[in-house]
């Protein structure tokens, strides 16, 4: 039995008034995720631990089966993997958007949705200019980047720039916790906080004058006019899916974010990148489903992450949230599912999303995920639509954290 997992990064959400009460995943029209949750089995997860934020890092992480107090080291180490930087000893690394702040505020988390190109370009312009011995920034994709501080301390406070939409950017800037790590070859987390801040405050003064952000304000475009760091950690120590699941021979993710593709390089799956994944709307679906099926030709497990429908989320927009869930059901899930039900060797699929991102809220929320796991001969649940309120009757019941990998990984 190969095993797929299909991820509609910030998918779920709550039920909005102008959709008649319903849910988004209750009123898009889906009918292969239906089809999977009537054919198979459903339930809840709990995808955030107690006393953590219901990030991407977090929620991934725990889906795939790792225990966070174990591994966890936030998001900039895992981005920095996929980026393909080997962290150092006694590296800090942290993820470091390019936002957008205006009447002094944050406006978007995004930059105003930065092509490739035009990030590198900016992180790279300062990195000539603030990048020394002790900071270095990297380039990744869109306006996800990297910032490296060699002796960084990571006992410091951010505030993720996608929580706070339209919130006053200044109180929001980095704290130390307190200086008490007993660490001596770093720097004090007070120390640490002020050297990102004057980072930040610097940032907006080279940003604003760029000829990127000169030509976007001319166009009427947001500016990507700041950095904003969050989300730091050393470098992690992680058990491969191979070592924690041995009918797992080889494995493969294929997400457009890296720091997805960071999860998936410490857990030792061969990351796959696809031309035209954009993380947005508009990402190369088929793409992603046809790399999907190749990988499931060869690999045991396959990884498939889609982040459109968070970024919908993120930005408020129910129109565009509703069409980036019948994109996946309708150019992901059903290509998958009628390729691989010809296959003579059985394929278990599960579709689910790694937290809530409700338009109305435009931030993640800590609340459980429905899911479906169908493979060929399952017993039906009883359940026929897959949605946040009809996965509660599933059989699976309520789950928590790694419990979700454990029972996937069981049907052999």
């Amino acid at each position: 039995m190969k095993h797929i997992i299909i991820l509609g990064d910030g998918m779920a959400d709550h039920t909005v008034d102008s959709l008649g009460g319903k849910t988004l995943l209750q009123y898009a029209d889906t009918p292969y995720m239906d089809m999977l949750a009537k054919k198979g089995r459903c339930g809840r997860l709990i995808t955030v631990p107690d006393g953590y934020q219901p990030g991407s890092e977090v929620a991934n992480t725990a889906i795939l089966g790792y225990e966070l107090d174990k591994v966890y080291e936030g998001r900039g180490p895992l981005e920095a993997a996929s980026i393909g930087y080997e962290m150092r000893p006694d590296d800090m690394a942290i993820r470091c958007n390019i936002i957008t702040l205006a009447d002094g505020k944050i406006k978007n988390h995004h930059g105003g949705h930065l092509t490739t190109e035009d990030g590198t370009e900016l992180i790279n312009y300062l990195n000539e200019h603030l990048g020394n011995e002790r900071v270095q920034f990297i380039p990744g994709i869109q306006y996800r980047h990297l910032l490296v501080i060699r002796g960084g301390n990571k006992h410091i406070l951010c505030s993720p720039p996608h929580d706070h939409p339209d919130v006053e950017w200044n109180p929001l800037l980095v704290k130390g916790e307190k200086d008490t790590d007993g660490d001596n070859t770093r720097m004090t987390p007070s120390d640490t906080a002020a050297l990102i801040n004057d980072l930040i405050l610097r940032s907006q003064e080279l940003l604003e004058n760029h000829p990127i952000n000169q030509k976007r304000k001319a166009e009427g475009k947001p500016m990507a006019n700041s950095i904003w760091p969050w989300s730091p950690g050393y470098r992690p120590s992680m058990q491969t899916i191979a070592e924690m699941y041995p009918q797992v021979k080889s494995g493969a993710v294929i997400s457009a974010v890296d720091l997805i593709r960071g999860i998936g390089h410490y857990a030792g799956l061969r990351i796959i990148k696809v031309e035209g994944a954009t993380g947005l709307y508009n990402t190369n679906y088929e793409g992603k489903a046809q790399a999907a099926i190749e990988a499931l030709r060869q690999d045991d497990f396959v990884f498939l992450h889609v982040e459109a429908s968070d970024e919908a989320g993120h930005d408020g927009d129910l129109k565009l949230k509703l069409q980036t869930i019948e994109n996946l059901d309708r150019r992901i899930v059903e290509p998958i599912y009628n390729e691989v039900k010809t296959w003579d060797e059985p394929v278990c699929i599960a579709v689910l999303p790694d937290h809530p991102t409700p338009v109305e809220v435009r931030t993640h929320v800590q609340e459980p995920v429905p899911f479906v796991i169908y493979y060929p001969g399952v017993e039906p649940d009883g359940v026929v639509e897959y949605d946040e309120v009809s996965c509660v009757s599933g059989s699976y019941g309520l789950l928590r954290l790694q419990q979700f990998m454990q029972e996937f990984m069981k049907i052999e």
